[in-house]
């Protein structure tokens, strides 16, 4: 009995030592240096719903005009929420980490269909949860509407993410699901939602598929990925430089005619200003006017004013 005891005794105290050096190890695990950085100052003007939400933070930026924020993951992702007299639009889905199916209907009553700015993973995340979503009609989105896994991994590493991943969430098993297009849209298509109509106008060139949405009643330009305050990604395979080069000079054209600009990342909100800001400075870029830096692991950043841009070397491209 006394060998028993002893043996247990010993596997007690084996069992504490992993679990404080586990708890140690989790304690001294040092922060993210993006995380420090957070909230920004920008949304302190905001008025902030659901405060209780654990995974989004959400922002009243017009009447009827949600962010839906993912703070937490380093990708600082915004999606929309935009609602009319008789339906709802969702522009993005964000990285499918939280339930965002569920903020929407703490949001609104009526039936939500999805649309993205384009289709890279940290917009289409949670595509899968409903039953109406609205597909470009390039390849691209067809590919991307079956899903990946090996893309979105990364994301949930450590150093990616701040604070607690949701209850429930395995990051282990992370991908983003395939979604059915219910709906093909074309440029100049116009969603009418009731008391407020949405312009598609298609922007390629930071994806075959990207879109900007335009509220012309409103002045709301939803620029997803082709315009957002910080460094704008232009150097993955299926970027086109020439193509973005127009189509940013085609948003700056309309600036006059434009209130608020929404991007899809890290801030909701930016002056028309920065429509024509973006256009010189990239054609500045391209002119081999500003010099670059390296960035590490085959890419270059231009820095133009408040601007700039994350590019592949040129030994890089393909």
């Amino acid at each position: 009995m006394r060998t028993s005891i002893s043996v247990i005794s010993s596997f007690n105290r084996t069992l504490f030592c992993v679990a404080f050096c586990l708890t140690f190890q989790a304690a001294a695990a040092p922060v993210p240096t993006w995380c420090t950085a957070r909230p920004r100052a920008e949304y302190k003007s905001l008025q902030r719903l659901l405060p209780e939400e654990p995974w989004f933070e959400v922002y009243v930026i017009a009447p009827g005009v949600f962010a839906i924020h993912e703070p937490r993951q380093s990708q600082s992702a915004i999606s929309y929420l935009i609602v009319g007299d008789r339906q709802a639009l969702l522009f993005d889905t964000g990285m499918g980490i939280g339930d965002v199916r569920d903020v929407t209907r703490q949001l609104t009553k009526l039936p939500v269909a999805v649309l993205n700015s384009h289709t890279h993973h940290d917009h289409v995340g949670s595509n899968w949860q409903f039953e109406t979503v609205y597909g470009m009609d390039t390849g691209f989105t067809r590919v991307s509407a079956r899903g990946a896994r090996e893309d979105v991994q990364s994301e949930v590493a450590p150093n990616q993410i701040c604070g607690d991943l949701p209850k429930g969430f395995d990051p282990g098993t992370y991908s983003t699901r395939a979604w059915k297009i219910t709906a093909f849209r074309h440029n100049g298509d116009r969603i009418d939602l009731g008391g407020r109509s949405l312009e598609i106008i298609a922007t390629p060139g930071h994806t075959p598929d990207a879109i900007c949405l335009f509220d012309r009643e409103h002045g709301l330009l939803f620029t997803g990925d082709t315009y957002y305050p910080g460094r704008i990604w232009l150097y993955r395979t299926e970027t086109d430089l020439d193509a973005y080069s127009a189509s940013i000079q085609r948003l700056a054209a309309i600036a006059p005619q434009v209130n608020t600009v929404l991007g899809a990342h890290n801030v909701p909100v930016a002056p028309p200003s920065a429509l024509t800001d973006l256009a010189n400075a990239f054609a500045a870029v391209r002119a081999g006017k500003i010099a670059s830096a390296p960035a590490g692991s085959g890419k270059i950043s231009y820095k133009v004013d408040g601007i700039s841009f994350l590019m592949a070397a040129p030994e890089s491209k393909r």
